[in-house]
C-alpha cells in the first residue's frame, strides 16, 4: 500500500528530500567504519549537488557535515573532517525579543523619529545639527504624506518638531532651504515639458505643485519671533 508522505516520518531537513534522508538511515547501520566513512563522504559530495552556487563558499562543507549531523539527529558514528554544531544549541530555544515599551505620541512617524529627535536635542549648535533637523523633517514628511495627503503643511512639520521636542527644535529659515534643496519628493526642476502633440508645455513650479510653499507667512512668523529673541 502506498503511503504518503504526511505518513511518513518527518524530515529533520525537508530541503535534502526523503531520498537523501534514506541515504543517511542506511549509513547508520553500516557496522564496517570504513564503508560507513566512505558512504558518509559520498552522502556529502551528494548532497552539494543541491547547492552548486555554494561551492566557492569556505564555509559550504562544514555547513553540508552540520547538516548531515542534523540528519543523523547525532548518531553517525563518522569523522568529521571539521567541528560541527553541538546538538544541545538545537535544544535550547532563543531569548525572546523584548517589544519596546512607552507610548507614541504619533504612531504615524513612529518611535525611529522621536528616538532621532532626542539625539539631536543632545547635539550642539552646528551645520550638522541642522542637517539632521533637516534629514528628520523630510522623514517626517514622508510618513505625514503617506499617512495623510491633504493633512501635510510645512507648519505642521514644524508644530510637530516643536512639540515631539519640547519645543527644544524648530524649523529655522536655514534648515527650511536645506529642505528645498534635498527633498527627493519634489517633481523635476525642468521648467518645460513635452506633451503628447510633441509641443512643449508650462510646468508649474514644483514648490507650489507640492503644496510647498517657500513663503509661508506662519512659519516666517516662527523665524521672526526666534531671530527677535
Amino acid at each position: 500500500m502506498q503511503q504518503y508522505n504526511t505518513q511518513l516520518e518527518k524530515l529533520p531537513l525537508p530541503e535534502y528530500g526523503r531520498s537523501i534522508q534514506n541515504m543517511v538511515n542506511h549509513c547508520k547501520t553500516i557496522e564496517d567504519q570504513a564503508e560507513r566513512q566512505s558512504c558518509a563522504e559520498t552522502i556529502i559530495s551528494i548532497m552539494s549537488n543541491i547547492y552548486p552556487d555554494l561551492k566557492d563558499n569556505a564555509d559550504f562543507v562544514p555547513m553540508l557535515w552540520d547538516h548531515l549531523a542534523i540528519m543523523s539527529n547525532y548518531k553517525l558514528d563518522v569523522v568529521y573532517p571539521c567541528e560541527i554544531i553541538p546538538q544541545d544549541k538545537f535544544q535550547t530555544k532563543p531569548d525572546p525579543i523584548p517589544y519596546l515599551k512607552g507610548k507614541v505620541r504619533y504612531r504615524h512617524y513612529g518611535r525611529l523619529i522621536e528616538q532621532l529627535i532626542a539625539k539631536t536635542i543632545e547635539m550642539p549648535e552646528s551645520e550638522e545639527k541642522d542637517y539632521l533637523i533637516m534629514i528628520i523633517c523630510l522623514q517626517m514628511k514622508k510618513f505625514l504624506l503617506t499617512w495623510n495627503k491633504e493633512s501635510y503643511s510645512n507648519e505642521k512639520i514644524a508644530d510637530d518638531l516643536e512639540e515631539l521636542s519640547d519645543n527644544k527644535l524648530t524649523l529655522t529659515q536655514e534648515v527650511f532651504d536645506l529642505m528645498l534643496e534635498h527633498d527627493y519628493l519634489l517633481p523635476s526642476n525642468n521648467s518645460n515639458t513635452n506633451n503628447s502633440n510633441g509641443t512643449q508645455k508650462r510646468r508649474q513650479p514644483s514648490n507650489q505643485k507640492r503644496g510647498i510653499q517657500k513663503k509661508s507667512p506662519r512659519l516666517n512668523q516662527k523665524i521672526y519671533n526666534q531671530r527677535k529673541r
